[in-house]
Parts: C-alpha cells; sequence; structure tokens
C-alpha cells in the first residue's frame, strides 16, 4: 500500500464501490454485536477493540478476510461450514452473501472472552497474585 490508511474511511476508499458496501455491511454488523467497542485501524486494517482487540477485517480481490484471532476460530469452527478458514483467518467470497449472524455470533463471544480475561486482569492486580 503506498499511503497506510489512517481512518477506516481511508481504508475504504482504497476499493471499489461493491467492496466499500461490502466493508461497511462487515463493520455495521460489528457494531452492533459490540456497541461499545471502539473501531480502530490495526496493521493497516479495520478493526474493533474493547478490552483488548476484538477482531480485524479487510478486502482482498475475492474475499473479505476476517480474523477473530484462534480463540474465535476454534470456538465456531463447526459452524464454518465451506468457508476458508485458518487458525486465526476466515474468508468470506465476494460472490456469495457474508454471514452476518454468524459474524455477529463471534463478535459477541470475542467481547465476553475479552471482558472475562479483563476481570482476571483486575483480580490479580487487586489480590496482587
Amino acid at each position: 500500500m503506498p499511503n497506510k490508511p489512517v481512518t477506516i474511511l481511508e481504508y475504504y476508499a482504497l476499493f471499489p464501490k461493491a467492496i466499500q458496501a461490502r466493508l461497511q455491511q462487515v463493520h455495521d454488523c460489528i457494531q452492533k454485536a459490540a456497541p461499545n467497542a471502539e473501531a480502530v485501524i490495526s496493521y493497516s486494517m479495520p478493526a474493533f477493540k474493547q478490552n483488548g482487540m476484538l477482531v480485524f477485517y479487510a478486502a482482498y480481490k475475492n474475499h473479505i478476510g476476517f480474523y477473530p484471532t484462534a480463540s474465535g476460530i476454534e470456538h465456531f469452527k463447526n459452524e464454518l461450514g465451506d468457508l476458508q478458514f485458518s487458525k486465526g483467518a476466515i474468508q468470506f467470497p465476494l460472490d456469495k452473501k457474508t454471514p452476518l449472524a454468524l459474524i455477529a455470533k463471534i463478535v459477541k463471544f470475542k467481547v465476553a472472552e475479552n471482558a472475562a480475561k479483563q476481570e482476571l486482569k483486575t483480580k490479580t492486580k487487586s489480590t496482587g497474585k
């Protein structure tokens, strides 16, 4: 990328309108599932954080990449069906409907997971263990 995007809108502007619409659809789904999360650019791609990073997403020639970390994929691997996925990424092909309900479930799982980690950190600090 010649100029790294600083804002999500700058990132979207790098792509054709049809892909921008798909990115916005994913963004809106994540925001609805995690209304208190902050939208940011991290690793030069759109991401959301709340008590740590939740998920990242990015556009490619033939798919939208969704990055819910290894725990997000492991927890939902039986629901991924014929989607291509790896330890840290899921591919949503551009020629198929984006599975927004699945994205929402994964995001809610990540919100709960991050909240539990944060609570554990807080307890550890307060007890000194």
